[in-house]
């Protein structure tokens, strides 16, 4: 099981990475919440593209959100905004790995690193 980082997803939006393809393959589960996609779709340049988005963000499984994820969110921003600029997505993303405790897969472990209870993994780590 593995959260999804936004960055990860985008090589597989844009077929420049066959990861995502291989573990299904080899049957992980992988998952985004709602800020992840959130943040995809907004990346979205036109109609055609936010269609393609949408269809390649079907082989992921949901994290929902939940008062606990918000809470812990809400204590990450208050913890490392200042000292590590982190910024509210990855707030709740890193509350959702730490409530559900699963590892966030991405190209930048430097935004979650310094955050304990939270896994992080670089595709080349798999």
């Amino acid at each position: 099981m593995l959260i999804c980082d936004s960055c990860v997803i985008i090589d597989y939006i844009n077929e420049n990475d066959t990861l995502l393809s291989e573990l299904r393959e080899r049957c992980l589960i992988l998952f985004i919440n709602s800020v992840i996609e959130m943040e995809l779709l907004q990346g979205a340049h036109d109609k055609r593209e936010l269609k393609k988005i949408e269809q390649k963000l079907n082989i992921f499984r949901r994290l929902e959100f939940s008062q606990d994820i918000l809470g812990v969110a809400a204590n990450l921003v208050r913890k490392y905004s200042l000292s590590h600029s982190l910024q509210l997505p990855d707030s709740v993303i890193a509350a959702t790995a730490s409530v559900y405790n699963v590892p966030i897969l991405t190209y930048n472990a430097k935004d979650f690193k310094y955050i304990p209870n939270v896994k992080v993994l670089k595709p080349s780590e798999l």
